[in-house]
């Protein structure tokens, strides 16, 4: 398994879609991407989905290859790979980061999920999300702030590790 996107941070968008992405997420891409070489630009995929999805997915290209593994193990023909195709194949956007640390995000994504000014990023293990910062605090964080109340009081989200099947 290789390094992980971990961390959360804030960066604006100018006018022209253009946002820097994290130095540490930057360092993940390079790893991730089986033909970077060191002075070059990191390929990705962004996945942005259907109209259920208000986020960005940025997929190493590691990682998008073990998507299409999955995907190709589908009985051809069926819904579930279908499905499946036309989020990861068809409603997504292949790049690079540029050579300033960038990504030069297209209308047609910043406008799906409303950015404007500013980029919410977080990391996501094997993938980061970007995000428009209120949608992610009304929609995201309120959902996981929601589903800690029904837990025990006292609980320690630790104890998930114990039953994930880890050494």
């Amino acid at each position: 398994m290789g390094r992980r996107f971990r961390g959360e941070s804030h960066h604006k968008v100018d006018t022209k879609g253009r946002v820097s992405i994290p130095a540490s997420f930057r360092r993940v891409l390079e790893a991730g991407d089986p033909n970077w070489q060191s002075g070059g630009s990191p390929e990705l995929v962004i996945v942005y989905g259907d109209q259920r999805r208000n986020f960005l997915e940025c997929y190493t290209m590691e990682a998008i290859d073990e998507v299409d593994a999955k995907i190709d193990a589908l009985p051809r023909g069926s819904m579930p790979r279908k499905m499946l195709q036309r989020m990861f194949h068809g409603q997504s956007f292949p790049t690079n980061v540029d050579e300033t640390g960038r990504l030069v995000l297209p209308a047609k994504l910043r406008n799906k999920i409303d950015l404007e000014a500013m980029a919410f990023f977080i990391g996501a293990g094997d993938t980061f999300q970007i995000w428009k910062p209120e949608t992610y605090d009304e929609e995201e964080l309120a959902k996981s702030e929601e589903w800690m109340e029904d837990l025990p009081e006292g609980f320690d989200p630790m104890e998930f590790l114990d039953s994930a099947g880890g050494a």
